[in-house]
């Protein structure tokens, strides 16, 4: 995102290294702190004590990367708060956005909702995917037809029978980027398929190949889920109930929020 290498820019300039103590500069610690600074906020113990408790860096780390914030001058700041205005208008757009596409898919919601089961899909992603293949993927005969569209089976370019290019053909780009941002997701889903999968796999492809055939997994599935009326059962070897719960409860709160009315799923099929 052009403005957070922007934001990042500004805060380096400032000689704060905030950046270096959160995973997300975006996230509600950094929010919550940066809009103390730009309000004039220059005691970095007071900054510090602002961070959510989950967060990795401690209260004297956090105040040690703000300390600069005392000689912080009012250009900086003024140059900070037009930043996180824009910011604020951004996450407005997108709210009211996703609040209208919830809006014309929620006649499908129960494709949503299965798509949602799957280790690495969020509510965006589910929504995302119904957008572009439809909530039966009907144009689409076979789970083979549908990555060959989209893109994530490998190419292979011979000649003489000499393999030249094993390299993907180019597909649709959207799909493309929500398999991958999904199956990055799903191999940090702790106890799931995905992540024993992508365990193997890792070792002899490295890490960029092995997450390509986990989006590749993922598109025949969103086929099979899609096209049969499946519902995604997992059944990883350590599945950690309380993870298990704490995420659909999550993805029920944000459907919830977009206007779904959230029915008990009934399973045609079960999946392994």
């Amino acid at each position: 995102m052009r403005l957070q290498n922007q934001l990042e820019s500004l805060l380096e300039d400032a000689r704060l290294k905030l950046g270096a103590c959160v995973s997300d500069l975006l996230g509600v610690s950094s929010r919550r702190m940066l809009g103390a600074i730009a309000k004039g906020e220059s005691d970095p113990q007071v900054l510090a004590a602002m961070a959510e408790g989950n967060l990795k860096a401690t209260a004297e780390q956090l105040a040690d990367a703000l300390s600069a914030v005392s000689a912080l001058s009012p250009l900086h700041r003024q140059i900070l708060k037009l930043f996180l205005d824009r910011l604020d208008l951004i996450d407005k757009h997108l709210k009211l956005l996703h609040g209208q596409i919830a809006k014309a898919l929620r006649e499908h919601q129960e494709a949503v909702q299965r798509l949602v089961a799957v280790p690495g899909f969020g509510v965006d992603a589910a929504q995302q995917v119904i957008a572009e293949i439809g909530p039966t993927a009907a144009t689409f005969a076979s789970p083979q037809q549908l990555a060959s569209w989209v893109g994530v089976c490998p190419g292979r370019e011979e000649s003489a029978g000499v393999s030249k290019s094993n390299r993907s053909p180019k597909g649709n780009r959207m799909m493309r980027r929500v398999l991958t941002q999904a199956a990055n997701a799903a191999v940090r889903s702790q106890g799931s398929i995905f992540q024993m999968h992508y365990r193997r796999l890792v070792i002899r492809m490295g890490h960029n190949k092995a997450i390509w055939a986990i989006a590749h997994r993922l598109c025949k599935l969103v086929w099979m889920i899609l096209h049969r009326g499946v519902a995604y059962v997992e059944f990883g070897p350590e599945r950690n109930a309380q993870a298990l719960q704490r995420r659909t409860t999550k993805q029920l709160r944000e459907l919830r929020k977009l206007g779904y009315q959230i029915i008990p799923p009934t399973t045609k099929e079960q999946l392994a």
